[in-house]
């Protein structure tokens, strides 16, 4: 379960949460039609002014004139670098729906080695890294390159994006929304039965001073 109360239809009032729950929920199914659970929105229902302000960042794809593609890569990524399931697996289905190739879909993940991608296309990889995995230090050589290919404005939505969809991402882990409500990975491995408390550093200091037993040679 989420970290927060999803909000039920019923106590839904506000018009515009009331719209996005109704396009994207069915009786006939559970969840969303891409077959997420649906509870990042019951969740951000709780407070209509975030809701709305979250939302209202979809309207950029209106009127862009950023390639879909561009735009998605970067999200796709960063879904992958901030390790978030959810946001990462959203956005390949997204990539295929543009017709993205699925060698190319699975290439994000690991786009360093991989040949698939155009020099553009590499190049917002590469500045996706630095936004998220950086914090923003971007190589002169891979700003360089993307401005050798769009416009100054283009650059500043794909950036603008990029960040928005980190922010999804990191919200998303911590409130254990969607594909993101899982126990964390990181947790310790029992040692082996008798064991005890034996301290593992003196442990390997005493192997370390055992004396070495030396066969006589007659």
């Amino acid at each position: 379960m989420p970290r927060l109360r999803p909000v039920p239809r019923e106590e839904m009032t506000d018009p515009l949460v009331v719209f996005f729950h109704d396009r994207l929920f069915s009786p006939e199914r559970a969840g969303t039609a891409t077959g997420s659970p649906g509870d990042w929105w019951t969740v951000f229902a709780l407070d209509p002014k975030i809701f709305r302000h979250c939302v209202k960042g979809f309207q950029l794809y209106r009127d862009s004139a950023l390639d879909p593609v561009l735009r998605e890569l970067g999200q796709t990524r960063a879904g992958w670098a901030r390790q978030s399931q959810f946001v990462f697996s959203q956005h390949c289905k997204q990539l295929r729906a543009l017709g993205v190739p699925e060698e190319k879909v699975r290439g994000v993940a690991h786009w360093q080695v991989s040949d698939v991608f155009g020099e553009l296309e590499r190049a917002v990889l590469a500045y996706t890294d630095g936004l998220v995995l950086d914090g923003g230090r971007v190589h002169d050589e891979v700003f360089a390159v993307l401005r050798a290919h769009l416009p100054d404005e283009q650059i500043l939505e794909l950036t603008y994006v990029t960040c928005l969809y980190e922010m999804h991402a990191t919200m998303a882990r911590a409130l254990r929304l969607e594909f993101d409500d899982r126990p964390d990975p990181i947790v310790e491995v029992p040692a082996p039965e008798g064991y005890g408390s034996r301290d593992i550093a003196d442990e390997v200091t005493v192997r370390r001073e055992e004396p070495t037993t030396r066969r006589s040679v007659t």
